[in-house]
């Protein structure tokens, strides 16, 4: 199918095939722009002009884990002395700091450090969501998710009705990656696999735990394998309605393993793929899941503007703590004011609205209680406040882990 006749099917408002999608994702040039300006006029169908954004703080307690996944710059092996783990006190002084500053949301997620389980998981739940019972708590990756539940030997279903007992809100869509088992054998041995994250995020929308939506791109994979991802998160919303938004998270390539030792590996995308990635995405994936988002750690702020005309709707969250991109080499900052978020809409000329996590529409709830920093990914390495020690040997399941996670090089 050539681009033109994928483009007036897309318009249409037609069902892509995956021939018809991978012409879009790989669209650059002129057929790009003209791409562009049909997305822009569906995200206007869709959801209308206003750019939307979420008041958040990220919690990322733990760079320790027991995978080496290749493209991941931010854990550490629990032996290599730059470890570190938030004690649980700390977790939610961050998250009672987060509310005071107007956040709405605390997202946390973190390595897979070999003590983990499904009790500390669901302890951690229950102790924030005590201390902070107003704070949308959106946590644990599908990847915790299988960790946890291996750890203790439950199934998917009993511990994320558990977490959701102990007072879990939704799930972020994360380790996604791209659903392809042959691409994340080579990003990640022992990876969750593409049928273990969709059985993860299904379980949860049963539970009516709602999940986020993520793809990395611009590393091994081509157009047809970013084409095959977006076309499997089509199928699992139209089945369960249960994703609140598509994240296209480009790939940070500086200090990622997976680019600096092995051959092959694109730099991340271009500013061509990228536009091209967000605009096919709205076409592809915009009549069921109508929140499309900015990555802005991501992309920058200049860039994120002009992904607001080439399909998406918005921004993401303030974050206060960002930690995964930084790791990896990204300059475009730890957070962002939510006045800083409301001037990139101003700048292109549209309407603003801050949403709760599930994309409710809410007032104005920043305060003035933003400081100048509140804590580098960096200096929290350094902190021997918070240095990881272990809590003795690993369990069977982290050990065999451990052993199957392949050695960066």
């Amino acid at each position: 199918m050539t681009f033109e006749e994928a483009l007036a099917k897309a318009e249409q408002g037609d069902h892509l095939s995956l021939d018809a999608s991978a012409s879009l994702l790989a669209a650059r040039g002129g057929n790009l722009r003209a791409m562009m300006k049909v997305a822009d006029q569906k995200r206007a169908e869709q959801v209308g002009d206003t750019v939307t954004y979420v008041i958040n703080r990220n919690i990322n307690f733990t760079n320790v884990c027991i995978k080496r996944c290749h493209f991941c710059a931010f854990s550490d092996d629990l032996r290599s002395g730059s470890g570190y783990f938030l004690p649980l006190e700390e977790v939610v002084r961050r998250a009672k700091e987060a509310r005071s500053m107007g956040a709405t949301e605390v997202c946390i997620q973190a390595g897979l450090a070999p003590e983990l389980n499904a009790s500390k998981y669901l302890k951690m739940t229950e102790t924030v969501k005590n201390a902070v019972p107003d704070l949308h708590l959106h946590a644990w990756s599908p990847e915790e998710i299988k960790h946890g539940a291996k750890q203790s030997r439950v199934s998917i279903r009993s511990f994320l009705t558990e977490l959701k007992a102990a007072g879990l809100d939704s799930l972020p869509g994360t380790s996604a990656e791209i659903l392809d088992d042959r691409l994340r054998r080579r990003l990640a041995v022992g990876r969750i696999s593409t049928a273990q994250w969709i059985d993860v995020v299904q379980t949860a929308h049963e539970l009516d735990l709602m999940t986020t939506a993520t793809m990395m791109f611009g590393h091994l994979e081509s157009a047809h394998d970013q084409a095959r991802h977006l076309l499997t998160l089509r199928q699992v919303q139209k089945e369960t309605g249960g994703f609140t938004e598509f994240v296209p998270l480009a790939f940070v390539h500086h200090q990622a393993p997976l680019f600096t030792s092995h051959e092959g590996v694109r730099p991340g995308p271009s500013t061509e793929e990228r536009l091209a990635v967000y605009s096919a995405s709205r076409l592809i994936l915009g009549d069921v899941i109508p929140n499309l988002q900015v990555s802005w750690v991501k992309e920058g702020m200049s860039l994120a503007a002009r992904i607001l005309q080439a399909g998406a709707n918005d921004l993401g969250g303030t974050l206060i703590n960002e930690s995964i991109s930084t790791a990896a080499g990204s300059s475009h900052g730890q957070r962002q004011t939510p006045q800083a978020l409301t001037q990139v809409a101003q700048g292109i000329g549209r309407p603003f609205q801050q949403r709760s996590t599930l994309y409710q529409p809410i007032a104005d709830s920043s305060s003035s209680a933003w400081g100048a920093d509140y804590g580098s990914f960096f200096d929290l390495r350094k902190d021997q406040r918070f240095a990881y020690h272990s809590t003795g040997r690993p369990s069977k399941s982290a050990r065999v882990s451990m052993s199957q996670a392949s050695p960066r090089r």
